[in-house]
């Protein structure tokens, strides 16, 4: 079997063990360059859920912020590897709230603690 298939079946394998949520593009490009997740959802406890699942699958894993330079979104990501070393970036983004990310100019990257999604996927939170 060519290195190719054995790298999607592998991605395929690691889809069908967990019950990840909904995906709206998936990108594969070479074993070096991270497997692109954007999810299917745009409200921020959606997005923080939906990150959260993810994030429960993968080793090694960091999220962080980002505040599009228009300043009306706000992209949120985790990136990690999967068990069998996979480079992994999931992504979506939200509504840019004020009241939800104060500190977060437009143009601007943070890193934040990956606790911070739990927060916000539980609805009614919004601390930053």
């Amino acid at each position: 079997m060519n290195r190719l298939m054995v790298f999607l079946d592998t991605i395929r394998d690691h889809l069908d063990l967990h019950q990840l949520p909904p995906v709206a593009t998936l990108t594969v490009r070479t074993w070096s360059d991270p497997l692109t997740v954007q999810l299917d959802a745009h409200r921020l406890p959606d997005v923080a859920g939906a990150l959260l699942a993810w994030a429960n699958t993968l080793d090694e894993v960091s999220a962080s912020l980002w505040r599009t330079s228009d300043g009306d979104s706000v992209h949120l990501s985790v990136n990690g590897r999967t068990p069998c070393g996979i480079p992994v970036h999931v992504y979506s983004g939200v509504h840019f709230d004020p009241a939800v990310f104060p500190d977060l100019p437009a143009g601007t990257r943070q890193d934040m603690p990956v606790f911070q999604l739990r927060q916000w996927s539980r609805p009614g939170e919004v601390a930053a």
